[in-house]
């Protein structure tokens, strides 16, 4: 793909915990209740993501910040991944872009070397609350909304009781 004035999307900041870790970024959506680690190269980009840079900008602040030359293609994979994880304000523009490549085309393409840099994000749904609660044990409340009672124990006016 060719050099474009393409601005890149803004990235999200609201109702984000964030948090650096071994050179990797972690990020927790207090709305989605999902977890989400960025590897460095995705944090980088991400970082990136003012909604006023083009491609171009982005691609010599990344390769500046790497060390390395990072096709625009790699960039355009880690917006990609980033709005799908749903940390983008914005959707990202599809009108005058081409069919990207997968991660994995990419890794194909561009050699192992490369393919280390190769953005990735996991993600995690994590539960509610009240969903990580898995047992009440003796004396806590259970029925209704509460959970239920640990094995061994049973509900009893509204108490976890042992029998």
């Amino acid at each position: 793909m060719g050099k474009t004035r393409q601005i890149i999307p803004t990235a999200r900041r609201d109702e984000l915990v964030i948090q650096e870790v071994d050179g990797e970024t972690l990020v927790y959506d207090l709305k989605s209740y999902k977890a989400h680690c960025l590897n460095r190269t995705s944090a980088l980009i991400w970082k990136h993501c003012d909604g006023k840079r083009s491609m171009d900008e982005v691609s010599r602040k990344i390769e500046a910040e790497l060390g390395t030359l990072l096709p625009q293609e790699v960039i355009w994979l880690a917006v990609e991944q980033l709005e799908k994880s749903g940390l983008l304000q914005e959707a990202v523009p599809r009108g005058s872009v081409e069919r990207r490549m997968s991660r994995r085309e990419m890794a194909r393409k561009l050699g192992i070397a490369t393919a280390i840099a190769l953005p990735f994000i996991a993600s995690i749904e994590a539960p509610a609350a009240i969903q990580a609660a898995s047992c009440a044990g003796p004396e806590e409340p259970c029925g209704g909304t509460n959970p239920p009672c640990c094995p061994g124990l049973i509900c009893f006016s509204n108490s976890c009781v042992f029998p």
